[in-house]
Protein backbone atom coordinates (compact mmCIF):
# COMPACT_ATOMS: atom_id res chain seq x y z
CA UNK A 1 0.00 0.00 0.00
CA UNK A 2 1.14 3.75 -0.34
CA UNK A 3 -0.08 6.47 1.84
CA UNK A 4 0.19 9.51 -0.33
CA UNK A 5 0.12 12.12 2.82
CA UNK A 6 1.43 15.44 4.41
CA UNK A 7 2.97 15.06 7.84
CA UNK A 8 1.34 17.92 9.54
CA UNK A 9 -1.82 16.67 7.99
CA UNK A 10 -3.94 15.56 11.04
CA UNK A 11 -6.11 13.33 8.17
CA UNK A 12 -2.99 11.66 7.25
CA UNK A 13 -2.29 11.32 10.70
CA UNK A 14 -5.04 9.41 11.62
CA UNK A 15 -4.52 6.89 9.17
CA UNK A 16 -1.21 6.36 9.64
CA UNK A 17 -2.06 5.93 13.51
CA UNK A 18 -4.54 3.29 12.25
CA UNK A 19 -2.14 1.27 10.22
CA UNK A 20 0.10 1.09 12.70
CA UNK A 21 -2.34 0.14 15.23
CA UNK A 22 -2.93 -2.69 12.88
CA UNK A 23 0.53 -3.21 11.81
CA UNK A 24 0.15 -3.17 8.16
CA UNK A 25 3.25 -2.10 6.39
CA UNK A 26 2.87 1.01 4.03
CA UNK A 27 5.00 2.77 1.91
CA UNK A 28 4.11 6.61 2.52
CA UNK A 29 4.41 9.09 -0.75
CA UNK A 30 5.31 12.59 0.80
CA UNK A 31 2.13 15.24 -0.59
CA UNK A 32 3.51 18.77 0.48
CA UNK A 33 0.69 21.36 0.94
CA UNK A 34 3.31 24.38 1.03
CA UNK A 35 5.66 23.86 -1.37
CA UNK A 36 5.47 24.39 -4.69
CA UNK A 37 2.51 26.26 -4.62
CA UNK A 38 0.84 22.86 -2.60
CA UNK A 39 1.84 19.90 -4.07
CA UNK A 40 -1.87 18.53 -3.73
CA UNK A 41 -3.03 20.80 -6.31
CA UNK A 42 -0.81 19.42 -9.64
CA UNK A 43 -2.62 17.46 -12.32
CA UNK A 44 -0.83 14.27 -10.99
CA UNK A 45 -1.72 14.40 -8.08
CA UNK A 46 -5.62 15.23 -8.80
CA UNK A 47 -5.52 12.02 -11.23
CA UNK A 48 -5.06 10.22 -7.32
CA UNK A 49 -7.52 12.08 -5.99
CA UNK A 50 -9.65 14.51 -7.45
CA UNK A 51 -10.84 16.21 -4.71
CA UNK A 52 -7.11 17.18 -4.62
CA UNK A 53 -6.78 16.40 -0.59
CA UNK A 54 -4.65 13.92 1.55
CA UNK A 55 -4.64 11.27 2.63
CA UNK A 56 -5.11 8.75 -0.54
CA UNK A 57 -4.40 5.15 0.15
CA UNK A 58 -3.66 3.18 -2.79
CA UNK A 59 -3.85 -0.59 -2.67
CA UNK A 60 -1.84 -2.79 -4.12
CA UNK A 61 -4.05 -3.23 -6.98
CA UNK A 62 -4.45 0.48 -7.49
CA UNK A 63 -7.73 1.50 -6.19
CA UNK A 64 -7.73 4.69 -4.10
CA UNK A 65 -9.20 4.98 -0.92
CA UNK A 66 -10.00 8.47 0.34
CA UNK A 67 -11.26 10.29 3.56
CA UNK A 68 -9.38 9.59 6.75
CA UNK A 69 -12.37 8.08 8.24
CA UNK A 70 -13.28 6.01 5.55
CA UNK A 71 -9.58 4.74 4.93
CA UNK A 72 -9.96 3.61 9.11
CA UNK A 73 -13.25 2.18 8.52
CA UNK A 74 -12.00 0.14 5.29
CA UNK A 75 -8.88 -0.85 7.52
CA UNK A 76 -11.14 -1.95 10.39
CA UNK A 77 -13.01 -4.15 7.73
CA UNK A 78 -10.08 -5.93 6.23
CA UNK A 79 -8.46 -6.08 8.88
CA UNK A 80 -10.48 -6.41 12.29
CA UNK A 81 -7.38 -7.00 14.63
CA UNK A 82 -7.02 -4.76 17.02
CA UNK A 83 -10.19 -3.26 16.19
CA UNK A 84 -10.93 0.57 15.94
CA UNK A 85 -14.30 0.25 17.58
CA UNK A 86 -16.25 -1.52 20.57
CA UNK A 87 -18.04 -4.51 19.97
CA UNK A 88 -21.65 -3.05 21.58
CA UNK A 89 -23.09 -0.73 19.67
CA UNK A 90 -23.76 2.06 22.02
CA UNK A 91 -20.09 1.90 22.47
CA UNK A 92 -19.66 2.00 18.94
CA UNK A 93 -22.21 5.20 18.55
CA UNK A 94 -19.86 7.16 21.40
CA UNK A 95 -16.36 6.52 19.61
CA UNK A 96 -18.10 7.71 16.37
CA UNK A 97 -19.57 10.41 17.97
CA UNK A 98 -16.32 11.42 19.11
CA UNK A 99 -14.53 11.14 16.47
CA UNK A 100 -17.24 12.59 14.24
CA UNK A 101 -17.19 15.78 16.43
CA UNK A 102 -13.56 16.25 15.56
CA UNK A 103 -13.51 15.49 11.71
CA UNK A 104 -17.16 16.81 10.97
CA UNK A 105 -16.91 19.71 13.71
CA UNK A 106 -13.52 20.85 13.97
CA UNK A 107 -11.27 19.94 11.60
CA UNK A 108 -13.27 21.16 8.64
CA UNK A 109 -13.35 25.00 9.01
CA UNK A 110 -9.58 25.11 10.59
CA UNK A 111 -7.78 22.89 7.67
CA UNK A 112 -4.70 24.81 5.66
CA UNK A 113 -7.36 24.82 2.34
CA UNK A 114 -9.70 27.23 4.96
CA UNK A 115 -7.05 29.29 6.52
CA UNK A 116 -5.43 30.21 3.31
CA UNK A 117 -8.91 31.42 2.11
CA UNK A 118 -9.47 33.55 5.09
CA UNK A 119 -5.83 34.98 4.26
CA UNK A 120 -5.86 35.26 0.57
CA UNK A 121 -9.35 35.91 -0.95
CA UNK A 122 -11.25 37.20 2.17
CA UNK A 123 -7.90 39.53 3.08
CA UNK A 124 -7.63 38.50 6.68
CA UNK A 125 -4.20 39.01 8.27
CA UNK A 126 -2.36 36.05 10.44
CA UNK A 127 -4.08 37.18 13.97
CA UNK A 128 -7.41 37.10 12.31
CA UNK A 129 -6.82 33.80 11.23
CA UNK A 130 -5.16 32.49 14.63
CA UNK A 131 -8.25 34.04 16.29
CA UNK A 132 -10.90 31.78 13.95
CA UNK A 133 -8.65 28.65 14.34
CA UNK A 134 -8.90 28.60 17.93
CA UNK A 135 -12.41 29.98 18.59
CA UNK A 136 -13.51 26.72 16.84
CA UNK A 137 -10.84 24.56 18.74
CA UNK A 138 -11.90 25.46 21.81
CA UNK A 139 -16.01 25.00 20.69
CA UNK A 140 -15.48 21.61 20.11
CA UNK A 141 -13.29 20.74 22.67
CA UNK A 142 -15.89 21.90 25.18
CA UNK A 143 -18.38 19.60 23.87
CA UNK A 144 -15.15 16.80 23.97
CA UNK A 145 -14.49 17.53 27.04
CA UNK A 146 -17.95 17.30 28.14
CA UNK A 147 -18.51 14.15 26.45
CA UNK A 148 -15.71 12.57 28.20
CA UNK A 149 -14.88 13.97 31.93
CA UNK A 150 -16.43 12.07 34.39
CA UNK A 151 -18.30 9.56 31.87
CA UNK A 152 -18.26 5.68 33.24
CA UNK A 153 -17.26 4.67 29.61
CA UNK A 154 -14.21 6.83 29.67
CA UNK A 155 -10.61 4.77 30.77
CA UNK A 156 -6.81 5.18 30.17
CA UNK A 157 -8.38 6.16 26.73
CA UNK A 158 -11.66 7.54 25.46
CA UNK A 159 -13.27 4.49 25.46
CA UNK A 160 -12.15 2.06 27.94
CA UNK A 161 -9.06 0.73 27.85
CA UNK A 162 -8.22 0.21 24.77
CA UNK A 163 -7.13 2.77 22.10
CA UNK A 164 -10.28 3.25 19.52
CA UNK A 165 -11.11 5.42 16.65
CA UNK A 166 -11.69 8.45 19.03
CA UNK A 167 -8.31 8.79 20.24
CA UNK A 168 -7.23 7.84 16.51
CA UNK A 169 -9.01 11.42 15.45
CA UNK A 170 -8.14 13.08 19.11
CA UNK A 171 -4.16 12.99 18.74
CA UNK A 172 -3.64 14.77 15.51
CA UNK A 173 -5.95 17.38 16.65
CA UNK A 174 -4.32 17.84 20.12
CA UNK A 175 -1.09 17.98 18.28
CA UNK A 176 -2.57 20.77 16.27
CA UNK A 177 -4.04 22.84 18.82
CA UNK A 178 -0.59 22.96 20.15
CA UNK A 179 0.72 23.99 17.02
CA UNK A 180 -1.49 27.31 17.07
CA UNK A 181 -0.84 27.86 21.08
CA UNK A 182 -4.31 26.75 21.74
CA UNK A 183 -4.85 26.59 25.87
CA UNK A 184 -5.17 23.10 26.95
CA UNK A 185 -5.86 24.26 30.41
CA UNK A 186 -9.60 24.05 30.40
CA UNK A 187 -9.62 20.71 29.15
CA UNK A 188 -7.72 17.94 31.67
CA UNK A 189 -9.40 14.92 30.42
CA UNK A 190 -8.38 15.41 27.07
CA UNK A 191 -5.08 16.09 27.97
CA UNK A 192 -4.98 13.05 29.97
CA UNK A 193 -6.81 11.24 26.83
CA UNK A 194 -4.08 12.46 24.82
CA UNK A 195 -0.78 12.07 26.50
CA UNK A 196 -1.77 8.29 27.22
CA UNK A 197 -2.26 7.78 23.82
CA UNK A 198 0.61 9.29 22.48
CA UNK A 199 2.58 6.87 24.63
CA UNK A 200 1.27 3.91 22.82
CA UNK A 201 4.28 3.03 19.99
CA UNK A 202 1.86 2.77 17.23
CA UNK A 203 0.71 6.95 17.81
CA UNK A 204 4.78 7.21 18.79
CA UNK A 205 5.25 6.46 15.49
CA UNK A 206 2.91 8.27 13.53
CA UNK A 207 3.33 11.46 14.99
CA UNK A 208 4.70 14.52 12.62
CA UNK A 209 8.30 14.48 13.55
CA UNK A 210 9.01 11.35 12.65
CA UNK A 211 7.41 10.99 9.33
CA UNK A 212 10.36 11.40 6.27
CA UNK A 213 9.15 14.57 4.91
CA UNK A 214 8.99 16.49 8.21
CA UNK A 215 10.49 19.77 7.59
Amino acid sequence: MKLYGYFRSSTSYRVRIALNLKGLPYEQVPVHLVKDGGQHLTEAYRAINPAAAVPSLVLADGTVLTQSLAICDYLDDVCPQPPLLPSDPLGRARVRAFAQGIACDIHPVDNLRVLKYLGGPLGHDEETRTIWYRHWVTEGFRALEAMVAGNPSTGRYVHGDVPTLADVCLVPQMYNARRFNVDLTPYPTLCRLDQAARAIPAFAAAAPEQQPDAA
